[in-house]
């Protein structure tokens, strides 16, 4: 197939993006990595020993970066729609989060363990129609933070990664009731043009 403009664009934009290299440098799968490091280097949201669940994990470097900072008493829960290549002290299960049966896998796998921190970088394919994309969206948004009130542990934090549109301000507002402090946070290494943004939720209340 031939390449658009768009995308021949957007492979030059890549190539020459200083955290992709940055990345390559430090042994990260993506420059995603750096949205986490920042936000932890701001909150101090990775501590030793915690229990993580990775959700959107693939390729991994959310994954990567919360595991080098939680050392190997702690432990990472992973999930994604797509394959992830194996990280040590990481289980990654391959599945939909919205299938009731890949989320009660994730959940067998957590055997009533209580979570210190839900992190999603979980995002919709992408169709270009903008009310339909921000829809998909917000929905994983809602399936993250609704995990996150049944499975964190009272003080643990919430990370999602959303996109600013007409359902994001909503979406803010219902996350409030369940923790002491919601922010919203648009980290350096996230492009200008992009419309993502983190929402994140400190210190859940024992609701």
């Amino acid at each position: 197939m031939k390449r658009t403009r768009t995308s021949k664009s957007w492979m030059s934009e890549h190539t020459s993006d200083l955290f992709v290299k940055q990345a390559q440098k430090d042994g990260y799968r993506s420059r995603a990595a750096y949205k986490l490091i920042e936000i932890n280097k701001k909150y101090n949201l990775l501590k030793e020993d915690m229990i993580i669940v990775d959700l959107g994990s693939a390729p991994g470097s959310w994954s990567q970066v919360a595991i080098k900072k939680i050392g190997s008493k702690g432990k990472v829960f992973a999930l994604d729609l797509l394959e992830m290549h194996p990280i040590k002290e990481v289980d990654f299960i391959k599945g939909d989060f919205r299938d009731t049966e890949v989320l009660s896998k994730l959940e067998n796998k957590l055997n009533n363990l209580q979570v210190d921190l839900v992190i999603s970088d979980m995002a919709p394919n992408i169709t270009g129609i903008k009310v339909v994309d921000q829809s998909a969206a917000i929905y994983l948004n809602e399936l993250a933070l609704d995990f996150s009130c049944n499975w964190l542990k009272p003080n643990g934090h919430f990370l999602v990664k959303s996109f600013i549109g007409s359902d994001f301000d909503s979406f803010v507002d219902s996350i409030k009731p369940f923790f002491k402090k919601v922010i919203r946070f648009k980290p350096s290494s996230s492009r200008d043009r992009s419309s993502e943004i983190f929402v994140l939720g400190i210190e859940k209340l024992n609701t």
